[in-house]
């Protein structure tokens, strides 16, 4: 253990029937989180089926045996709590935020789903309409709403497991039926898949009797399987060029990084920050403050836990520039990274950031937990929650200089040329 590690008491349990429990004990909470992650997500869905895991997320507040539809989310409400539920490719997370005399009655709701979820035809249909306006509203009528789709489709073949997005293909939700999405609730929502994860003014004794108490009576089922990872189905690095009716063009360079457990990360994430986060950072100092080639740049990473993850650099052209010219400078920004590597004062500004943002992020018991249980799924270590500020205060200029000379080489670079319509 380091000077820069964090101490976060953890206390870590699996309950007889599989399902696995971390109390982080916080007695200067105001709230208690309570934040179970399924280990499930887009990923585990088969070509033909997909959207399964999305649809559950709307599923779950729809009532169960002793929860009317919607009764749990407005009974925690009403508590003065929060709730909320999202997915990704990897897993699918329920979490709530209680005070914590509440915390006996949120843990019994919780419970009563995963045992009784009324999967019933009124609720399955009304939820796949409203997954479907989702659709409508955040993909199809929104700008720029075909972006991550096309952006996924450069690195992976449609039947990958990654290869889809989130939400699914609506012509595979109307074409389920009651029993297709009942059978993936039972291959995948049994205890021995579930990670409980609680954080607040809640004694590792204590959480561990609650959870036993209210999860303990699950049945004992086999943890299920996930989908194997395909050699084949990354593509070569392409150009796309697309136009639409958005209010700007973009460049979206993009690149096949490795998984999120993958020891380079940290040191990959901090090279991004140094290209393009804030206005400090080399590239909005060159192309945006110095040399009038972009109005904005700017870094993210899609991060996949058992398959190439995607890191993007995106661009808007100045006025004049055209979409070609933004990403040869973007790549020119990225080469000379590549070959001097970032000075110490940068990569100081660049972990200052990470430093505040992580600390900011573990600041709040729901944050903490949401982070626990990242690191706990990602790495199989919730302890690492503790340790990876440190790691990232012990990277030196050299490790991410040859982090991006590993995986940011232009030559490896999808381009998707997003042009406004009417623009040069």
């Amino acid at each position: 253990m380091t000077k820069a590690d964090l101490h976060y008491e953890l206390s870590q349990h699996r309950l007889d029937n599989g399902l696995q429990v971390v109390v982080a004990p916080d007695d200067a909470a105001p709230g208690v989180a309570v934040n179970i992650w399924v280990e499930v997500g887009s990923a585990d869905e088969v070509p033909g089926r997909t959207g399964f895991a999305h649809l559950f997320e709307h599923l779950m507040f729809q009532g169960s045996g002793n929860v009317a539809s919607g009764e749990h989310m407005a009974t925690v409400e009403a508590l003065g709590g929060t709730v909320n539920a999202t997915t990704s490719s990897d897993r699918t997370n329920y979490f709530e935020t209680v005070p914590p005399g509440a915390l006996d009655l949120a843990l019994w709701m919780e419970a009563d789903r995963f045992a009784s979820l009324a999967i019933t035809p009124e609720n399955f249909e009304a939820q796949r309409q409203v997954v479907k306006e989702e659709k409508r509203q955040r993909y199809d009528n929104q700008p720029y709403g075909d972006l991550l789709e096309l952006l996924v489709a450069q690195h992976f073949d449609p039947s990958h497991p990654y290869g889809h997005l989130t939400i699914g293909s609506m012509e595979d939700l109307d074409a389920s039926s009651l029993d297709d999405v009942a059978s993936f609730f039972a291959a995948w929502y049994p205890a021995s898949n579930l990670r409980l994860v609680l954080c607040g003014p809640v004694s590792a004794d204590e959480g561990l009797t609650l959870a036993e108490k209210h999860f303990g009576d699950l049945p004992t089922l086999a943890k299920p399987h996930r989908r194997e990872m395909p050699a084949h189905g990354h593509r070569s690095p392409e150009s796309l060029t697309v136009s639409r009716q958005v209010p700007h063009s973009l460049s979206y360079l993009s690149w096949a990084t490795p998984p999120a457990a993958h020891p380079d990360i940290p040191a990959l994430d901090m090279a991004l920050a140094v290209l393009s986060d804030g206005h400090a950072s080399r590239l909005h100092r060159s192309l945006v403050k110095q040399s009038d080639v972009a109005y904005e740049v700017h870094s993210g990473m899609l991060t996949n836990r058992s398959a190439d993850s995607i890191t993007t650099v995106i661009s808007r052209p100045a006025d004049g520039v055209s979409l070609e010219q933004v990403s040869d400078a973007v790549l020119e920004g990225i080469n000379q990274l590549i070959e001097d590597g970032p000075g110490e004062a940068e990569l100081d500004r660049a972990v200052a950031q990470f430093e505040r943002d992580w600390l900011w992020e573990l600041a709040t018991t729901s944050g903490r937990a949401d982070a626990i249980n990242e690191a706990w799924l990602v790495h199989g270590d919730p302890q690492r929650v503790n340790t990876s500020l440190a790691e990232v205060l012990a990277l030196t200029p050299e490790d991410l200089r040859l982090a991006a000379k590993r995986w940011l080489q232009p030559d490896a670079a999808h381009r998707l040329l997003y042009r406004a319509e009417n623009a040069s």
